[in-house]
This record gives C-alpha cells, structure tokens and sequence, in this order.
C-alpha cells in the first residue's frame, strides 16, 4: 500500500516546512554550548530503571569511556547485563554491595549496614574521579533510591554529596520512588511510568527480561 501521491506544489510546501524546521532546530543546538558531567535519576513504579543505566554503560563503553558500578539491592541477583558488561574488565568495575530487598532481609540492621557500606564505597569511587586523571567517566548507583526511600542512609548528606561530584562525571541513580530532593539536584530525570505488566497477570519473573 502506497501513501497518498503529493502534487509538486504539496512536495514543495512539505519540503519548505522540513528545512525551516532544521533551521530552527540547527539556530536551537547552536545555543547548547555547555559540556559537564550530569546527574541522572531513573525512578518511577515501571521496568526498566536499571536496564536503561545499563544501556547507559554499554553506550560509554562503545565510546571507550570507564564506568564504575555500585549495586545496592540486587546483590544476590545475576543479571544478563552484568554478564555482558564484566567482558569488559578494562572498563568497568561492578561492586555488588546489596543483601537483597528489605522484604527479603527482614534486618534492619543490617540493611543500614549494606547501605552505609556501599555508600562509603560510592563516595570513595566518587572522590576518585577529581583531578586529571579520573578513575571513572560515569559511575552507576543501581537502587541507591530504594535504600533512600526506606532511610538507611542520611539524604542530606547524599545529596549534598553527589550535587558537588567531580565537575566533569556522570552519577546516575536508579530506584523507584526518587526523592523530592535529589530530583531537585538532578540534571535529568525519567520516570518510567507502568502501563502494563505481566506479573499481575501471574508471570514470573523472565530470563532476558527482568534479569
């Protein structure tokens, strides 16, 4: 099926709207002249939080940029990515420092302990990536929003913490359920809105989907 044939006239009209348009959008790009390290958050009741930090990862990666990782919850989980990123020992560096979802745990105790542990070691990650010669290029909290949530860590001080990284890194957050505040302190932000999902349906969890 073919779509509707244009008269010259109409073509000349679509094709004088299309280079207006990449005009204004060239004049708009022109403006954009800052280059900086951004704070990123992914939050939001959808999948795909981590999967898209992940893609993140991979996507420094092809442009042989390091990236560091601190995993917060997930630490008993194997995931299809964390597989496929680790074929790359130069680059990245993953550090799994979760004991599970609190549910699992039923600690608190030693939630907050997990949590103060793998903040210490964020923050240490952090701090080596001032100076000329950054450790990282981008360094990914994975969950750090849930341990935030339940309040395992001080959220000040994170926040305080992360609004003054290295000039030139990428932080990116991942959890549902960001706080107002580190929103506010963040360069971009998606929420990952649920439509739809299989679980509610009795699926369980899928290999290549979910982990």
């Amino acid at each position: 099926m073919t779509g509707k044939q244009l008269t010259p006239e109409e073509l000349e009209r679509a094709n004088e709207k299309a280079r207006k348009k990449k005009a204004a959008r060239d004049k708009m790009l022109a403006t954009k002249t800052i280059e900086k390290g951004l704070l990123i958050v992914h939050t939001g009741k959808g999948k795909g939080k981590s999967t898209a930090a992940f893609g993140l990862a991979a996507r420094a990666i092809g442009n042989d940029m390091k990236v560091g990782v601190v995993q917060y919850v997930k630490g008993k989980w194997e995931t299809g990515e964390r597989k496929v990123l680790e074929a790359f020992p130069d680059q990245i560096e993953i550090h799994t420092m979760g004991e599970g979802f609190t549910w699992e745990t039923q600690d608190r105790e030693r939630d907050i302990r997990a949590a103060e542990k793998a903040w210490a070691k964020s923050k240490e990650m952090i701090e080596a990536c001032r100076g000329e010669n950054p450790e990282y290029d981008m360094i990914i909290l994975d969950e750090l929003n849930i341990v935030l949530r339940y309040d395992s860590l001080d959220l000040n001080e994170v926040v305080e913490f992360l609004k003054n990284k290295p000039e030139n890194l990428h932080v990116v957050v991942t959890g549902r359920n960001a706080k107002d505040e580190l929103i506010d302190a963040a360069d971009l932000v998606t929420e990952m809105t649920q439509i739809k999902h299989p679980f509610r349906s009795g699926v369980k969890a899928q290999v290549g989907i979910e982990f």
